[in-house]
């Protein structure tokens, strides 16, 4: 993919897309993983977390209450968190004035709905819970991000946003992957199309022809070839 593109992952539920997504982001998923990863023409090899967020990648995962966020703590400590290695601190000294400040900066750039940076987490709703994991991965200055159900279990004001944050990435010069099990929400977001089916890409369209009907044809043909 290219920097400024976004693209889309398609397919049925239990395609292998967050898997495909988990094995490329830190080897999060998966035991025997093959293939190369290029990012910005340079093979790089990304064994842990760390080593992603290094090569700036980033993943936003699925599930945001179980791994996206810790519920207990502050919208400030969870905005840093990915990023707190790399850009708050200096020889394990945290600069707590420069944290408060990129907290701050997001807050008001993606609308976070809050009484303050201080807030806990787990008293937001779901849709500003969300935003608050794009601010986490979006201060690690990520060249690639992974959005994996960006708008799952939010309000329709919330998606909204979100889109609008995901158009700003792509302007910025990012290269952003959606996952989507919403075909409507992949269709009008991306500039191409993967369909994933059964761990395989079984097509790739491009913004003229993506539909739902082209969708479910690439993912019919592939279990056709199956059989």
């Amino acid at each position: 993919m290219k920097a400024g593109e976004v693209v889309g992952l398609a397919g049925l539920m239990g395609a292998g897309r967050t898997e495909l997504a988990m094995s490329i982001f830190g080897r999060s998923y998966g035991q025997k993983i093959k293939g190369t990863i290029l990012i910005n023409g340079k093979e790089v090899h990304i064994k842990s977390v760390k080593d992603a967020i290094d090569n700036k990648l980033a993943y936003v995962s699925e599930d945001r209450k179980n791994y996206g966020l810790v519920l207990i703590k502050d919208i400030k400590w969870n905005m840093t968190l990915s990023a707190m290695r790399n850009f708050f601190s200096q020889k394990g000294v945290l600069n707590e004035n420069d944290e408060i400040l990129a907290a701050e900066d997001y807050k008001k750039r993606i609308n976070i709905k809050s009484n303050s940076i201080n807030q806990t987490v787990g008293s937001l709703s779901g849709g500003n819970q969300q935003k608050v994991v794009l601010a986490k991965w979006m201060l690690t200055q990520p060249d690639v991000l992974i959005l994996d159900e960006p708008t799952r279990g939010i309000d329709v004001g919330a998606k909204y946003e979100i889109y609008c944050v995901i158009n700003d990435l792509a302007k910025a010069g990012k290269a952003v992957i959606v996952i989507s099990s919403e075909m409507q929400e992949v269709i009008g977001t991306c500039d191409r199309v993967y369909v994933i089916n059964e761990g395989r890409i079984a097509g790739e369209l491009n913004r003229e022809e993506v539909s739902q009907e082209r969708i479910m044809k690439c993912i019919m043909a592939d279990n056709g070839k199956e059989a």
